[in-house]
């Protein structure tokens, strides 16, 4: 996503020269992840938590679960929304106050790789048709940032839910909270970033106010495309270039997956 901080002209073009090498400023190749850690359940109060570091960016993730009133289009299924929470603490550009662009198409790209894979069984969270469903509410809080949100807060809002509990018993003392019902499909993004001709994973900050154009993809363990977005700046991807990255994306996916293993509440 775009940021506000300048990057000098030097360094961008020390950047875009070692892209052009097939180089990166901290010695990865183009198509391997900073170190990943995700740490479910670290929010006691939440019905479902993960924190995730993603090389110096780190990100939080709860789940709240309530009582509430279907959509009309949508009687006999619970609901899901995801909101991000860009700290100040995190980076000197984010500010307090309401949620600004960057972190409203940060929570729609996220809501949107975990709604159309189907990972909630929506149908689960129906306790009377038309009447009472079940909520999740994902708030995301940036904590610290070096680059590449996207596919530190889908990691981190996925990790929540696996996490996550519903709290039935605050409703029927007799009954035993139970897993957030979840379906076998579980999405994976990562993110590409394309500077000159160069198209590298997992953008550091620095590539990120470099890079030409971005690409996030959401795939499921079957490799099969749930979501894409791009954004970023004005550059484009040719056909050939969306192929190889969704083929890529299939590809780094399995790595990210395995952090996932264990979670389940």
């Amino acid at each position: 996503m775009g940021h506000d901080i300048v990057l000098s002209d030097i360094k961008r073009d020390y950047v875009h020269r070692l892209a052009a090498e097939g180089r990166r400023e901290d010695g990865r190749g183009f198509l391997e992840f900073r170190n990943v850690e995700v740490r479910p359940g670290i929010i006691g109060k939440a019905e479902g938590s993960a924190e995730v570091l993603l090389g110096s960016t780190r990100v939080l993730a709860g789940v709240k679960m309530i009582i509430g009133t279907p959509y009309p289009d949508t009687p006999d299924k619970g609901a899901m929304a995801t909101g991000v929470e860009l700290n100040p603490i995190a980076a000197p550009d984010f500010e307090s106050g309401p949620p600004r662009e960057k972190a409203i198409e940060l929570g729609r790209v996220v809501d949107r790789g975990i709604r159309e894979s189907g990972l909630i069984d929506m149908k689960a969270l129906c306790i009377e048709p038309g009447e009472k469903i079940w909520m999740a509410f994902i708030d995301i809080d940036i904590l610290d940032f070096d680059g590449n949100l996207f596919d530190a807060c889908s990691l981190a809002a996925t990790a929540a839910l696996l996490d996550a509990k519903v709290p039935i018993s605050q409703v029927d003392e007799t009954k035993k909270d139970y897993p957030l019902p979840i379906s076998e499909i579980i999405p994976i993004q990562t993110t590409f970033a394309k500077l000159g001709d160069a198209i590298m994973v997992d953008p550091s900050l620095n590539e990120e106010q470099c890079m030409d154009v971005r690409l996030t993809v959401s795939t499921d363990q079957n490799g099969n495309i749930r979501a894409m977005q791009k954004g970023g700046g004005s550059g484009s991807f040719s056909r050939d270039e969306i192929l190889e990255t969704c083929r890529k994306a299939r590809d780094i996916q399995v790595g990210l997956r395995s952090l996932l293993e264990g979670i389940r509440a």
